[in-house]
């Protein structure tokens, strides 16, 4: 990118189809894995009008519930409309059982020439991305979009803006000043309504200025200024929203999950994946990577990226971007990160204990990251978020 710029980002509500359907995918898998940690499962959803439809492969010692979890996730949503809710909706389900294997794994009793022999089921190329733009070493754009689509959800959930539908997206464009953040360019917010009692389009935009835009940016050090633009429904009213409106689909939110697509990402969804999927647990390793350089101080900016063969445990790929920010050159930090991070598929695994998190978190571990990102979290205590290994990547 130029050092001059405006990059936009968005985020979706846990009401967005898109996101309902990573929700349904994730609270199965943690139900699987909850009752099994061992379980293997891929489960895939789609939604549109009055009809959820749910893939799952899967090998496991116990038996899910599918249709029961996604009524549940409907509901705790919020649909309730006629046309798609959580009693009258039909519920499709498409369940293949996986191959038996002979010993179920459990990572975290294997020794080291153990983890060596479990390669990558797939081929895949990972991308993790940390930056100083915010304490959480996300991109601006990406967190000031999650922060307001969290903030439209709760006014919803409150009843301070009762009207308020559950799917919703806002939008975030920011200026870049020799890659820095500079400023606000414009705000854009599309949420769903109900059909009546919804003040005119003024008062709509007054209400989520007064109740969504001026809190989310009361703590931030960049805020909207005078000639900040704000939009709201620009395209005209946006009633009930919804699967009734448009389609859903796990997986569609690639840039929203991971870092708003002002950083590469993999074209693989992340949700709905247990954790032997390396194109899920993968991403999660080099997030936890390249937080860590930028904690470090080693650079202000790092892309770290991972590539992994069928058929091999370690990655056969580790590449360092810093964009010049490097305090060393990419290729030592590289060098650090691969002395002292495993990157092998069952390490990442028994590193952040993944099998045993939904069994130790109340609601679901899984569920909990399909909406508002996989990463940059700091409502949950995610593994891959920590920076515990600063110190061993060394010094400038």
């Amino acid at each position: 990118m130029k050092q001059d710029f405006v990059f936009i980002s968005e985020s979706a509500t846990e009401g967005h189809p898109d996101k309902l359907c990573d929700q349904i995918s994730d609270a199965v898998l943690d139900q699987f894995l909850r009752a099994d940690p061992q379980a293997r499962a891929i489960i895939e959803c789609a939604v549109s009008t009055g009809v959820v439809f749910v893939a799952a492969r899967y090998r496991a010692r116990t038996i899910v519930d599918i249709p029961h979890i996604a009524r549940q996730v409907i509901r705790e949503v919020g649909y309730d409309e006629k046309d798609f809710n959580a009693r009258t909706s039909s519920i499709l389900t498409s369940v293949n059982e996986l191959p038996a294997e002979p010993h179920s794994v459990d990572e975290s009793t294997l020794s080291d020439a153990q983890i060596e022999a479990l390669s990558a089921r797939h081929t895949a190329t990972l991308f993790g991305y940390a930056c100083t733009q915010t304490p959480v070493l996300l991109p601006l754009p990406i967190w000031l979009a999650h922060k307001l689509a969290r903030r439209l959800s709760a006014v919803r959930l409150t009843l301070q803006l009762p009207y308020l539908r559950p799917d919703a997206k806002a939008q975030v464009a920011v200026v870049f000043r020799n890659r820095r953040p500079a400023r606000i360019h414009s705000l854009t917010l599309l949420v769903s309504h109900a059909a009546r009692g919804v003040p005119p389009a003024a008062q709509l935009e007054q209400a989520l200025r007064a109740q969504v835009i001026e809190p989310v940016f009361r703590d931030e050090p960049l805020r909207p200024d005078a000639d900040t633009r704000v939009y709201v429904n620009p395209e005209g009213p946006f009633e009930i929203g919804g699967p009734s409106v448009h389609a859903g689909l796990t997986g569609r939110k690639n840039a929203i999950d991971t870092y708003g697509e002002y950083a590469r990402h993999s074209g693989a969804a992340l949700s709905g994946k247990d954790p032997s999927r390396i194109d899920r647990t993968g991403a999660y390793a080099a997030r936890y990577a390249a937080k860590n350089v930028v904690a470090a101080g080693l650079a202000d900016e790092c892309e770290v990226l991972l590539s992994y063969a069928i058929g091999q445990a370690r990655p056969v790929s580790v590449q360092v971007e810093t964009f010049g920010t490097g305090r060393v050159s990419d290729t030592e930090i590289g060098a650090r990160l691969e002395a002292q991070f495993d990157f092998r598929p069952a390490a990442i695994v028994r590193a952040f204990n993944l099998r045993q998190l939904p069994a130790l978190t109340k609601g679901g571990f899984y569920r909990r990251l399909a909406a508002y990102g996989h990463v940059g979290r700091m409502d949950i205590g995610l593994p891959w978020e920590r920076t515990d290994k600063t110190a061993l990547l060394g010094s400038v």
